[in-house]
């Protein structure tokens, strides 16, 4: 009788101690995966305390830190942490940082990764495959202005992969032209084709679009250079140097390609006055 009653006290303990076990409190979230938590800390440490400096200052990276001390899955916070890298040359501790950003918000970071890669680090092949990821994310998107399929178009005409090029630029152009075909196309596309055509040696074509890139922005220095050069390649020198003429003068009165960060970094097929005087002689 007694190992009777001991197993049915057993019982009545296991039930009450997985009753008690059943109804415990929960554990509190992670505030840091709240969306809202990390848009105040954003305001609080980037707008109202890195943007208040030169990114040059100190504080600037300051402020990064101590928004990552408290909540280290911020991926805004990465990426400005990086943009004195970047400014500085110093890419290889920037990548560090702009990885973590694209790797927490790929929607948000990757193409701006692309970017950087295409044009600051010259690494095209990792660009590539950046924009073609995120278009399967964002498909239609842009990133400083431009389509993913331009920049895919620079890279392949960096890589000498000129046909993809091509196909590239037709869809950057499609893209910009929009659903009914009426809207203007960005000059530097219309400049970028060009020189890719001038390297297929299809000269009307070349000449049809650097044309058309002038008509929108007469003074494009790297228009008028390259304008030249095809007429140079079709043996007609006194065009060529009217051309090659403009681009010095345009460059000399301080023109440029009109591109975010071309101060900090050379757009592929970039020029100086010492290629024009080249051409010229």
């Amino acid at each position: 009788m007694a190992k009777s009653w001991l197993w049915c006290l057993s019982l009545l303990a296991l039930a009450h101690r997985g009753h008690c076990q059943a109804v415990a409190p929960p554990k509190l979230s992670d505030p840091c995966n709240s969306r809202r938590y990390q848009d105040s800390l954003v305001t609080r440490y980037i707008e109202n305390g890195a943007h208040r400096y030169s990114y040059n200052d100190p504080r600037w990276t300051q402020y990064c830190d101590s928004l990552l001390a408290v909540c280290p899955t911020v991926a805004y916070a990465y990426q400005q942490k990086a943009v004195p890298l970047i400014k500085d040359g110093r890419y290889a501790e920037a990548f560090a940082l702009e990885n973590r950003a694209a790797e927490l918000d790929p929607p948000q970071w990757l193409a701006y990764r692309g970017f950087l890669k295409c044009i600051f680090t010259k690494d095209y092949e990792g660009a590539l495959l950046d924009f073609q990821q995120v278009a399967r994310l964002k498909p239609g998107s842009r990133e400083m202005d431009h389509t993913y399929p331009f920049f895919e178009g620079l890279c392949n005409l960096e890589l000498g992969n000129l046909q993809r090029a091509e196909a590239n630029f037709k869809e950057d152009i499609r893209q910009q032209k929009g659903p009914d075909g009426t809207h203007d196309v960005h000059f530097n596309t219309l400049f970028y084709v060009g020189v890719l055509y001038l390297e297929l040696k299809n000269y009307p074509q070349a000449k049809s679009y650097l044309a058309q890139c002038l008509q929108a922005y007469p003074q494009h220095p790297e228009a008028n250079y390259y304008l030249g050069r095809t007429y140079q390649a079709q043996g007609d020198e006194a065009t060529a140097q009217r051309y090659l003429l403009a681009a010095q003068k345009a460059l000399a009165s301080g023109y440029r390609l009109n591109e975010d960060n071309i101060y900090y970094a050379n757009y592929p097929r970039q020029i100086t006055d010492y290629e024009i005087r080249r051409a010229l002689r």
